[in-house]
């Protein structure tokens, strides 16, 4: 039967999933008596359970022809239309709404984006865990559709070591692609990945409680730094209990959405030292490092003449509100520390808002939740820089460090070359849609890259007044949601389903 089930249409079982996930929103709002949110979610679990049963029964003797680019056409099809369904409890539930805005909370979730059109004392309590659940989920998605979908596809960024043209298949080559059904791969990595992402998860949650979060923000926080969603009941870490203890164990954590050698055990050749030798990791890291100090030197220059002995503990606090919000807008999430603000008055200078930008631009690892460009690409093309400085003093020399680094320094900058001018053209086409719809410069430049890099915080930290949301245009919100679905899909994804060799497969 359960072979049955995995053989029905990916969108389907999905649809199935969200359905009965549906219920957790329900017993909560039921545990505080808030029984109009807990109705909601109930009646709608049990409505669209029942439809689901009666669509998998209709299809279960039918099963469809499972090729990979079913799957591919299924990713676009899941941040599309599944937040249809998703938003019709949250409609409900809120009353006070549009079924438009509904929506684009579903969306900006489901691609943990993380925008908001609501203040947070606006939404019931249970609605704000509904929210931080389908972020949760959207992130787990990401996980399991790296590896078993777009992996074997040569997207997301695993074109850039792979030998194989963008789009087509490898064979025989990895782990991965040695499952041939793309159902099979898609069961097998997420059995495999659930239990490490739902125990990652888990330790947060403890952790954020221990150090005196509320139960509700300990859990929507956690779930939010594993899926680098910043879906919050209050408005982020910076507005919680946690304090440094809080901040600090929230950091360690982002450091998953780095590298995927943090969580892959069978990608680590020499096990955790293979990670010292993660290019991603190092680049990540060294980022992390190194801009806070830059900040922080930067900060201690503006408040030079300012009282020493005051300063030191100032000091150590904007150091540390760098690091955090470094990281966490390194890897697209999005929390903004306590600390932030503190930097910025002690040294009376504004940190502008484009290094929150380009952070958010550099991203995260491959088959990570992080958004962006990837670290992976970036330093592709870092090494196929050095490498033609390299030629310019010696031009007959010949490159070493073994193939995999030689693919990285030509093919892997090639391809990556071709993303970043696909990722240039969708900022410039954005952008000009969003200044159709009358917004400044300014403004289109935030929600492009916000949306693009699915770090929806932006809006609110990166412009020199937050761009709010909800009293943007309809059409404006339009562009906001496809741009989130073409960020978190990517460009090379929508490209390989319009090649019509993609199709001949």
């Amino acid at each position: 039967m359960l072979k049955r089930i995995l053989g029905l249409p990916f969108l389907l079982i999905l649809m199935g999933i969200g359905a009965a996930s549906m219920m957790l929103p329900a017993i909560h709002a039921a545990a505080i008596r808030d029984l109009h949110v807990a109705r909601a979610f109930f009646y709608f679990s049990l409505l669209f359970l029942v439809l689901f049963a009666m669509i998998a029964v209709a299809m279960v003797h039918n099963p469809v022809r499972r090729q990979a680019r079913s799957h591919l056409i299924a990713l676009l099809a899941t941040y599309s239309v599944l937040p249809l369904m998703l938003a019709v409890p949250f409609f409900e539930a809120v009353g006070n709404t549009t079924f438009a805005n509904s929506y684009f909370e579903m969306v900006s979730s489901l691609t943990t984006t993380g925008a908001t059109l609501f203040e947070p004392d606006r939404l019931p309590p249970s609605v704000h865990l509904w929210r931080a659940q389908v972020g949760w989920m959207g992130g787990f998605f990401v996980w399991v559709t790296s590896v078993a979908v777009l992996a074997p596809l040569n997207l997301g960024g695993f074109e850039v070591r792979s030998t194989a043209e963008i789009g087509q298949t490898v064979s025989g080559l990895t782990q991965i692609a040695r499952v041939a059904d793309p159902s099979e791969r898609l069961t097998r990595f997420a059995g495999q990945l659930f239990p490490i992402y739902a125990g990652l998860t888990g330790i947060v949650w403890v952790g954020l409680t221990i150090a005196g979060e509320a139960p509700l923000v300990a859990v929507s926080h956690a779930m939010s730094t594993l899926s680098t969603s910043a879906i919050s009941p209050i408005g982020g870490t910076a507005e919680g209990q946690g304090g440094f203890a809080g901040e600090a164990l929230v950091w360690i954590f982002l450091i998953f959405a780095l590298s995927r050698l943090t969580y892959a055990s069978e990608e680590r050749s020499e096990n955790w030292r293979s990670l010292s030798d993660d290019p991603e990791l190092r680049l990540g890291l060294g980022l992390v490092v190194i801009l806070p100090i830059l900040l922080f030197v930067r900060h201690w220059l503006g408040a030079f003449e300012v009282d020493e002995a005051a300063n030191v503990a100032d000091g150590l606090q904007a150091l540390w509100g760098g690091a955090f919000t470094v990281m966490s807008f390194l890897t697209t999430t999005g929390f903004e520390s306590q600390y932030w603000s503190a930097a910025q008055d002690w040294s009376g200078l504004e940190t502008p808002g484009l290094t929150l930008m380009g952070l958010a631009l550099f991203g995260g690892g491959v088959a990570t939740t992080a958004g962006g460009v990837k670290l992976l690409r970036v330093y592709a093309l870092y090494k196929h820089g050095l490498r033609e400085m390299e030629k310019l003093v010696h031009p007959n020399s010949i490159g070493g460090s073994g193939q995999v680094a030689r693919r990285i320094r030509k093919q892997g900058a090639y391809v990556a070359w071709i993303f970043f001018m696909l990722f240039a053209m969708s900022i410039a086409l954005l952008m000009a849609g969003f200044s159709l719809t009358g917004l400044d410069f300014e403004a289109a430049l935030v929600l492009t890259i916000a949306a693009l890099t699915t770090t929806g915080p932006l809006v609110e930290v990166a412009a020199a007044q937050p761009v709010d949301l909800a009293q943007i245009s309809g059409v404006a919100q339009g562009i906001f949601i496809a741009a989130m679905v073409l960020g978190r899909l990517e460009t090379l994804a929508i490209i390989a389903l319009l090649n019509p060799d993609f199709w001949r497969g």
